[in-house]
């Protein structure tokens, strides 16, 4: 499925070496951004172990870590027979989530850079991509106003502690609907589904899994795709980043050969850098949900999953979802629509 051709022979080391230091430097940049709707929350603390020293060429990406193949054990990650969300129903924002409504603005937990899903926009300096959209239609449907959004940077293993700590209303960024997490978190529907597979320089010779053995791959911690990794790849080497981001620093500098993700997060990078590509067949498919605070005693997140519910459901039914997924993905990925809703049975609604 790889549309860029391969660059001509002497041509792609000095050019992706430049590559390189720029998104480096735009990664630094904006994660020094600061605006008074936007906040950071919860930076990732360091990964404890050391880092792999690099005998010759670059240093290997801040907090980066190198795991020998087979060094640990792949975890299971279920992502099918998952638990159906809250419906929707016809009660208005102010008696659904009178909290929210109240304060005049909803606080959404989401990245600044992963292209084409939530980044800064380098030339603007404004928020955009599909995740960013979509929180701007939850607070039109709450507030009638696309902009009364409170927008938080929340690390990636930050994402949970963020939603317990309930310094976000809601999560979107990214995540991986399992069954794990549902015991810990409140998910809506799906918004968007994916599959994981490889993001490579052409030069590399790589066309699936089945040509990792000996090769390094590249993962986020704590991700989805980590798991994967471990269990379709034994025989390679994985480094493991602390961002997308820096995933491709790490194969623009031949420190991986490949970058193991979903591909709505692989479209993003691929976009940034024109020699490099996605290859091979899906290793695993899953859909993204808005993840929520599970109700306790002191918080009801009821009324906000039906709330977050309606805007997916309304935007299924008046086309705006495919309005948001052309925008964004049309030049890179292909979709059947967006993902089937998924819902309780209707005795367990409250």
């Amino acid at each position: 499925m790889g549309r860029h051709a391969p660059p001509t022979t002497g041509v792609p080391v000095m050019r992706r070496s430049i590559i390189a230091l720029m998104v480096a430097l735009a990664t630094g940049l904006s994660a020094c951004s600061t605006m008074s709707s936007e906040t950071t929350v919860g930076q990732s603390p360091s990964i404890s172990e050391t880092p792999t020293a690099q005998a010759y060429g670059p240093p290997l990406p801040a907090g980066a870590v190198s795991e020998e193949p087979g060094e640990y054990p792949a975890k299971e990650v279920q992502t099918t027979n998952l638990l159906g969300s809250l419906r929707p129903n016809l009660q208005e924002p102010s008696e659904l989530i009178p909290r929210i409504y109240l304060r005049g603005r909803v606080i959404i937990g989401v990245d600044q850079s992963q292209n084409l899903l939530s980044y800064r926009n380098s030339k603007t300096g404004e928020l955009q991509g599909f995740e960013v959209d979509l929180a701007r239609e939850i607070s039109l449907d709450i507030f009638g106003d696309p902009d009364r959004v409170d927008f938080r940077f929340v690390e990636s293993a930050s994402r949970a502690e963020a939603l317990e700590n309930r310094e976000v209303d809601m999560i979107i960024r990214t995540m991986t609907i399992t069954r794990e997490r549902q015991e810990q978190l409140e998910f809506s529907t799906p918004y968007l589904s994916t599959d994981s597979r490889l993001l490579v320089a052409p030069s590399s010779a790589i066309e699936g899994i089945e040509d990792l053995p000996g090769r390094t791959i590249c993962v986020t911690d704590g991700s989805t795709s980590l798991e994967i990794a471990r269990s379709q790849a034994p025989q390679s080497s994985i480094l493991r980043t602390r961002s997308w981001a820096d995933c491709l620093v790490a194969l623009q500098q031949n420190q991986a050969d490949a970058i193991l993700s979903d591909d709505a997060i692989l479209s993003g990078i691929a976009a940034q850098d024109p020699y490099t590509e996605i290859v091979g067949d899906s290793l695993a498919s899953s859909v993204y949900g808005i993840a929520m605070p599970q109700s306790d005693a002191l918080y009801d997140s009821t009324g906000l999953t039906r709330q977050v519910n309606s805007t997916i459901a309304r935007i299924r039914n008046d086309g705006s979802w495919w309005q948001m997924y052309n925008t964004w993905f049309d030049s890179y990925l292909t979709t059947a629509g967006p993902p089937l809703a998924a819902y309780r049975e209707e005795e367990e609604i409250s």
